[in-house]
């Protein structure tokens, strides 16, 4: 389906933002009725362009639609400092990517560059959180806004983060056979 019959049932709020990506990156890779999807372009790993939006209201009232992935694997230690930044950065530790959702590409950037400066210490939450205001005004100032342009860091390789086991083989074997009862037991049923 052509993203042009996707976005017209699509709200202004979201179907602006989505149109933002076509006008840069072409017809998307995948789409439905609900999402638009480009993979590997531009810096991005994956961008995903919905219908549904949501109220963001920092640094100033706005509406997240559009999504920026990258490959970035980050500890858990460090996600309750990602959501007091910025609620729309989204850490996604098992497929090892870090994403942001705003309405451009260049405050998904600005995003994670600032998540990045967390993540190796560069900043605190309420550093990254100031900063991020100043390039946000800096940007309507026609000024000067190096976090907007690109990406301050190289991404990652692929690197998910699978976790570690809990309960052995033996473990779920023992509960699969409590599971089942063997075939040759009969009981009474229950009167």
């Amino acid at each position: 389906m052509h993203s042009s019959e996707v976005l017209a049932d699509w709200p202004d709020e979201s179907r602006e933002a989505a149109q933002l990506v076509v006008d840069k990156y072409g017809e998307p890779h995948e789409s439905t009725a609900t999402q638009l999807t480009w993979f590997a372009v531009g810096e991005w790993k994956r961008v995903v362009a919905t219908k549904a939006f949501w109220e963001h209201r920092f640094p100033a009232p706005h509406y997240d639609s559009v999504e920026s992935i990258i490959d970035y694997r980050v500890g858990p230690d460090l996600f309750s400092a990602l959501a007091q930044f910025d609620g729309s950065v989204v850490a996604r530790r098992t497929m090892g990517e870090l994403s942001a959702t705003c309405h451009d590409e260049e405050a998904n950037r600005l995003a994670l560059n600032l998540a990045h400066d967390l993540i190796s210490g560069d900043r605190d939450v309420p550093d990254a959180r100031a900063y991020y205001s100043k390039e946000f005004t800096d940007a309507r100032r026609k000024a000067p806004t190096p976090y907007m342009q690109k990406l301050h860091f190289t991404p990652q390789s692929p690197n998910p983060d699978p976790d570690v086991p809990t309960i052995d083989e033996e473990e779920l074997r023992d509960a699969e056979e409590e599971g089942h009862p063997s075939a040759g037991s009969t009981s009474d049923p229950p009167p």
